[in-house]
């Protein structure tokens, strides 16, 4: 017989933060910065812990340059080639603390990673990225990767608004990684598309078949697309976006009392709820 899962699974649609009593008068006394001291590689890394996804739409050079003065963390592609990456080194030396170099988990991927960090050793941060982690090939190649860069930290990785983010971060998640919430902007990859009288951008998953078409030729013979093709509509200065997301942080904080995003997990409780939005001007 096949093992059927029934346990209860929440999204975050299904639930809210319960208010708590505050003794914080503004959102500006909320502090979003956290430390942290890798297991592995003993590094210290100090900044806001939301990662920009490192898709080829939004995982840019471009990105990285304004996440970096907010002390956020882009994870820059992998399709880069080495000359690019030297050129974003030397003109913002600034940024490559909040930057992680990229790869798959192929040889070709790992003897590219192995040549830009050989390239660039400010970069102390990898990520790898696979479709399933529980794959027994990546577990090994992870092995890989920490025997070659012993000092370097590895990370690897659906929200949709400001609060997501903040439950995220309630629920417990030491770092959170968005793709969707970055796309559209003008820090994005892509030419600006008018339809219909407005503006979009193309943002797509990177086993979409839109991305393995650009990158690999086309999708092979043995797999299938896994990731979707969406135009999302054109949104500007990705800046004002960021300060949307650490707006809506900061007043979560302040409505359960937590003066520090590290406080935030332990005096979040959760609510079960049937609807989150007034349906009455949709």
């Amino acid at each position: 017989m096949p093992r059927v899962d029934a346990d209860l699974k929440l999204d975050f649609k299904d639930v809210l933060l319960r208010p708590k009593r505050s003794s914080l008068k503004s959102r500006s006394e909320v502090d979003l910065t956290r430390t942290f001291t890798f297991r592995n590689s003993k590094q210290t890394y100090t900044g806001i812990p939301i990662i920009v996804a490192n898709m080829d739409t939004v995982g840019t050079f471009e990105m990285a340059v304004v996440m970096a003065k907010h002390a956020m963390f882009t994870a820059i592609h992998k399709h880069y080639s080495l000359e690019e990456w030297k050129l974003f080194a030397a003109n913002h030396p600034e940024c490559l603390e909040h930057v992680a170099a990229s790869s798959g988990s192929g040889k070709a991927d790992l003897d590219k990673l192995t040549s830009v960090l050989q390239a660039i050793p400010p970069i102390r941060y990898i990520c790898l990225d696979v479709a399933n982690g529980y794959s027994e090939h990546f577990v090994e190649f992870v092995k890989s990767v920490r025997a070659l860069f012993p000092h370097h930290t590895i990370m690897d990785g659906g929200c949709s608004c400001p609060g997501d983010v903040a439950k995220a971060f309630g629920a417990g998640a030491d770092f959170v990684m968005l793709g969707g919430m970055f796309a559209g902007h003008d820090q994005c990859a892509g030419e600006i598309i008018e339809k219909n009288g407005k503006k979009v951008k193309l943002f797509y998953g990177m086993s979409s078949d839109t991305a393995m078409k650009k990158h690999s030729g086309g999708v092979a013979e043995y797999r299938a697309s896994e990731g979707r093709t969406v135009e999302v509509p054109y949104r500007g200065d990705v800046e004002l976006t960021i300060l949307d997301i650490l707006g809506g942080l900061r007043s979560t904080c302040t409505y359960v009392g937590a003066a520090k995003l590290k406080e935030l997990s332990r005096r979040t409780t959760f609510i079960r709820v049937t609807q989150q939005h007034s349906q009455v001007f949709s």
